[in-house]
């Protein structure tokens, strides 16, 4: 696609700006296909950006995207269309907003609710340097479910700085929104809302808008000439509601599905989400106080099932992560199970909540984490390389982390009885296995030889990876001891003990510092014992593909074999 300049914006007529936009879809939808990406959500904001950028002077007045899910029109409208087709590829465009991208990606995102936030910052910056220019957060109707976001709103009088505050109004976030504030919002569309509900804008500074149609662009370029001129009194709230997949019937029709698509032809494994969804769903027709929350993601999660068969058992709290969190606490104290699914990175909004409501009462919380380890394609906000480093150093908490599905099962059944707060930890795809017997704490010996070298490798793709290291190995007459070692926490002292190997491997799919290596480590302090440790380094880790970014980012196979290699040119 060609790049657009914003003096053809500025020129162009009603029909030529149309045109535009559906020069625009058809570029996302095509990188989308062949790259994977957030489809819908950008097909529905393009008739608002465009016009966002008719009417502003980027990159002088400033947009923050709240998560970024709808910043695909942005960039090809900021110079960035010749090297869209590279969309999620390692060294090329992101797939969220990005500093070190662009002068137009003014504030990096990745998270839900922290757009108003950002704005207000840079916009009390611009003033205390008295500058001029515009700030706009674009913030969609699912992150207005978040906490932060009314953090931000209690700090607009304070802080005296106006802003635009742009509610794009798609009713989902990944899943449909659910909640009061959804409830709301949809009264407003209806043109049934209260003065009341329009009032709660108001009395935090914001002159409230709305409710415009965001596909229309003519109405859209009003509602935005409008509001500029309000921010010269003050801050703005301006609503617009778009359709999530505008412009494909298909996406249209299923706007949770398009939302994040993978590329057309790329086949998948199987997902550990669906039997997650299966195992529940059997648990919970054997112990009726079985319970599933999800923070706005219930299918991506694999938990839809399971939510049609018990409804009155499951809750969907909306991107509302340390909520979600505190909920499972008081119903684990209430007498009930809780099973809490939630991806790597937005358990991290959590872990205050983890440390103080669920292990410091020591309640009985399951927490399934998702899309840990490398994830790939969504790059650093995305990457779920930090959870086995903050959830080590709390205390209670046991974290499991199968090799394969099979075993991720028999973690489900076991937790099931289990009286204390338990995390597993999985990828995204994996492959089925054999459900075996596991006690808690306890490592499995995969293949034992008399080297003088033993790999403990945690979790699938560490064990496939120690795997494919030995059959190297084999080949030039080396060998060594493989452990599973599916318990993070606690370790199997037991076995760590009766080790008589000098040099000791470990392998994870996590960031080196405070992981499961530096546990071992600290296990075999001043025994003389010599520990090698793999995993990432210490650094953010950016989009691209997640077999590849593993062998750049810590878990190469071949420094692997060459440690192993040094070991026996050693003696």
């Amino acid at each position: 696609m060609r790049n657009i300049t914003r003096g053809e914006l500025e020129n162009a007529s009603l029909l030529q700006l149309k045109d535009i936009c559906e020069e625009i879809r058809e570029e996302i939808f095509s990188t989308v296909s062949a790259c994977g990406g957030h489809l819908s959500s950008n097909l529905g904001a393009v008739e608002l950006t465009v016009a966002l950028h008719r009417m502003f002077n980027f990159p002088k007045d400033k947009i923050v995207f709240d998560v970024g899910h709808q910043c695909y029109p942005h960039k090809l409208l900021s110079g960035r269309a010749d090297r869209f087709h590279t969309l999620r590829q390692e060294g090329g465009i992101s797939g969220f907003p990005k500093r070190t991208e662009s002068e137009y990606d003014c504030y990096d995102t990745g998270h839900a609710g922290t757009a108003i936030s950002a704005a207000l910052g840079i916009a009390k910056a611009r003033d205390l340097k008295k500058e001029d220019f515009h700030v706009i957060a674009l913030v969609g109707d699912g992150s207005f479910n978040n906490g932060l976001i009314y953090e931000a709103l209690n700090s607009i009088r304070i802080l005296k700085s106006n802003i635009l505050i742009i509610l794009n109004d798609n009713g989902m976030s990944i899943s449909s929104t659910v909640g009061g504030t959804h409830d709301i919002l949809e009264e407003m569309k209806g043109g049934h809302a209260s003065s009341e509900d329009i009032r709660l804008f108001e009395r935090y500074g914001l002159s409230y808008m709305g409710v415009y149609n965001g596909n229309d662009m003519n109405e859209t370029l009003s509602a935005l000439k409008e509001a500029k001129e309000r921010l010269q009194e003050g801050s703005v709230l301006l609503h617009v509601v778009t359709k999530k997949g505008q412009g494909y019937p298909f996406c249209e029709a299923a706007p949770e599905e398009t939302h994040g698509v993978s590329p057309q032809g790329k086949q998948k494994s199987k997902e550990y989400s669906e039997a997650l969804g299966e195992e529940l769903t059997a648990l919970a027709e054997t112990k009726d106080n079985i319970v599933a929350i999800t923070a706005a993601m219930t299918d991506a999660l694999g938990l839809r099932g399971f939510y049609n068969k018990f409804p009155e058992r499951s809750f969907d709290v909306g991107i509302c992560e340390e909520h979600a969190s505190v909920l499972c606490a008081a119903l684990a104290a209430g007498g009930m199970k809780p099973y809490y699914a939630v991806y790597s990175t937005f358990l991290q909004r959590s872990f205050d909540e983890l440390i103080h409501d669920i292990c410091g009462q020591n309640l009985p919380v399951t927490i399934c984490v998702d899309r840990a380890g490398i994830s790939g394609a969504d790059g650093e906000t995305h990457q779920g390389v930090f959870d086995l480093s903050f959830l080590s150093l709390i205390p209670n908490l046991t974290i499991g982390v199968p090799k394969d599905i099979g075993e991720f099962r028999a973690m489900l059944r076991l937790s099931a009885d289990y009286p204390k707060p338990f995390v597993i930890r999985y990828p995204r795809c994996g492959v089925d296995g054999k459900i075996p017997k596991i006690e808690v704490g306890k490592f499995d010996i995969l293949h034992s030889t008399m080297s003088d070298i033993i790999v403990l490798a945690t979790g699938e793709r560490c064990i496939s990876l120690a795997k494919k290291v030995r059959e190297r190995a084999v080949n030039e007459h080396m060998d060594f001891t493989l452990v599973n070692a599916r318990f993070v926490k606690p370790l199997d002292e037991e076995l760590l003990k009766a080790r008589t190997e000098h040099h000791i491997i470990t392998l994870e799919d996590n960031v080196l510092k405070g992981g499961f290596g530096e546990a071992v480590g600290n296990f075999y302090r001043n025994s003389g014992k010599k520990v090698h440790n793999f995993g990432y380094r210490d650094c953010f880790i950016p989009h691209g593909d997640a077999e590849e970014l593993s062998q750049e980012y810590g878990l190469n196979e071949e420094e692997i074999f060459r440690c192993i290699k040094d070991v026996y040119a050693r003696g």
